[in-house]
């Protein structure tokens, strides 16, 4: 604490507002022997509090350490705009720093690395220093840019590597610079690019797949090898003790949408000019419900373990075993005899594409078309899913197509979407006429407001129930009765990719026409006679009014004031 002289605290007393009520002591006190008199007791002047310093505003730069520019085989063709700055302001009271910028310097990348502009339109370069401008970042936020596009070199090897250097200032805080150490990566590593199709895979029963890959560079894999697998809707068998996987609690969590996922390391490092696989087969199922998966998987030359494979596997090592190979293309990565053809291998990633033998069996919801001719009726159609599963997008949630009973004419099939609608949620017939049909894709926006219940599990052929609840989507068509027309009946077809039980897939719904009243029996004749009787009332009733006008009005008697 600073320590004041009296006269100073007397005067910092006096000028603080909030102060200046204290007492304060005299700049010499009087000396008791002068007075005679013993001196009041004051208290002791403390010191004003003096305005806190401003926090300071630090920024801070958030970019890798090393990053990999492109693979050695890539050459000149390798390009990437993915090199970003981020700087941030480290949370404090400061707020924010002010007209923030970046210079880059790429100069070090010299013979491993061609540069050339880039950062989003607000960087320029002079030369092989880039200035970029980001402007004010808030306290406690940050903002990044790509100051330049690389651009490969031929003649480069694995692990090649430059440096780029970068200062983030601001007008209200220090200079911060850092250094990234750019690296020419190693060889590609390719998947066979035919995707291969597994059907009629029952959920809980285990399958398997074989994964491959090919070296086809001119550079071996000096770091060894690195496989990813990928499970979309399918899991995997967490087996072998060099394989890290996800936790299983993740992946039980539908919610989230989180793949199964294993990565596994080998020593083995291909040479150029040849492939692999493995030596015995992964393991996957699919879980109850699912009706379709896939396996993607990858490899690398440069092994590093991603995030979120925690758990590693208890049995045997997963191993690579060389297979026989030649130069030759083919639609097959291997021949019966097991040989591998290299151009075959061209793909990032290896898929393997399962349907199960879980199905979604539509059956149609109808209902009669009941009203006198003339009418205009709602007629509520659509379709229910029986189960036992769902289809797992809105690209394969299928449709259903309906056919208007002779006699009869769709006039509207109103929806809503988000306050949005329209007259048609379905699409109708290009040629209208007996037969035609109105097609409803039950994934187009236009139904995804319609009426959407949820039943019971219902009793199939009296053969017991499915035991899923049964979903069912309806939507009003408004049905203007025409003309009556004994037997009329209109249909209802439905489909999916998943129903594998085509018996109940189109249903008849009937005509149950009424005869109009007499001046309604023929449309025609009831809207001309409808037009004129309708003038002719008007015109009485006009007479009429004129001559209640002309009649006085009855006296009435007064009320008394």
């Amino acid at each position: 604490m600073i320590r004041l002289t009296a006269a100073l605290a007397a005067t910092a007393l006096t000028l603080l507002p909030g102060l200046s009520g204290l007492p304060t002591h005299p700049a010499h006190p009087t000396h008791p022997a002068t007075t005679g008199a013993a001196p009041a007791a004051l208290p002791e002047a403390r010191p004003a509090s003096l305005p806190a310093a401003p926090s300071p505003v630090t920024l801070r730069l958030e970019a890798p350490r090393t990053f990999t520019m492109y693979s050695a085989d890539e050459g000149a063709e390798g390009e990437t705009s993915e090199f970003v700055v981020p700087v941030s302001v480290v949370r404090s009271a400061g707020g924010p720093a002010r007209r923030v910028r970046v210079v880059v310097d790429t100069s070090g990348l010299a013979g491993v690395a061609r540069v050339t502009e880039g950062g989003y339109g607000n960087c320029t370069a002079a030369g092989p220093v880039f200035t970029c401008v980001y402007g004010d970042v808030q306290n406690g936020d940050g903002e990044a840019n790509a100051p330049f596009a690389l651009h490969g070199l031929a003649g480069v090897e694995p692990g090649d590597a430059g440096t780029v250097t970068y200062t983030a200032t601001a007008d209200n805080a220090a200079s911060v610079t850092g250094t990234t150490r750019m690296l020419v990566g190693e060889p590609r590593l390719r998947a066979p690019r035919q995707e291969r199709t597994v059907g009629g895979l029952r959920p809980g029963r285990a399958a398997e797949f074989t994964p491959a890959l090919a070296n086809t560079t001119r550079f071996p894999a000096r770091r060894g090898v690195a496989l990813q697998v990928r499970a979309d809707g399918l899991r995997l068998a967490p087996r072998h003790s060099n394989c890290f996987y996800v936790a299983r609690d993740a992946v039980a969590e539908a919610s989230t949408g989180t793949p199964d996922s294993a990565w596994c390391v080998f020593p083995d490092r291909p040479p150029p000019g040849t492939a692999y696989r493995t030596a015995v087969p992964l393991t996957y199922s699919a879980p109850d419900g699912a009706m379709r998966g896939a396996l993607t998987y990858s490899w690398s030359a440069a092994p590093e373990r991603p995030e979120g494979h925690p758990v590693r596997g208890t049995g045997a090592p997963l191993t690579l075993v060389r297979a026989a190979s030649d130069a030759k293309d083919s639609t097959d990565a291997t021949d019966s005899k097991g040989t591998a053809a290299l151009g075959a291998f061209t793909a990032d990633e290896g898929r393997l594409a399962v349907t199960t033998t879980t199905q979604a069996d539509y059956r149609p919801v109808t209902a009669p078309v009941r009203g006198r001719v003339g009418d205009t009726v709602a007629v509520r159609l659509g379709v229910r899913n029986l189960g036992p599963g769902t289809p797992p997008d809105s690209d394969s949630l299928g449709r259903f197509e309906v056919v208007p009973p002779e006699g009869t004419t769709v006039t509207s099939v109103p929806w809503t979407f988000e306050g949005d609608g329209g007259d048609w949620a379905c699409d109708r017939p290009e040629r209208p006429g007996p037969g035609a049909a109105f097609v409803c894709d039950l994934g187009n926006d236009r139904l995804m407001e319609a009426r959407h219940e949820e039943h019971a599990p219902e009793t199939e052929g009296g053969t017991g129930t499915t035991g899923n609840p049964v979903t069912e989507t309806t939507i009003v068509f408004h049905v203007r009765i025409d003309r009556r027309v004994p037997g009329a009946h209109g249909t209802v077809r439905v489909g999916n990719p998943f129903d594998r039980t085509p018996g109940n897939d189109v249903a008849v719904f009937p005509l149950e026409a009424s005869p109009a009243p007499p001046l309604h029996r023929r449309p025609g004749t009831w809207l001309a006679v409808g037009a004129a009787g309708a003038a002719l009332a008007g015109a009485a009733f006009a007479v009429r009014g004129r001559l209640r006008r002309r009649r006085p009005e009855p006296s009435r008697p007064r009320p008394n004031p």
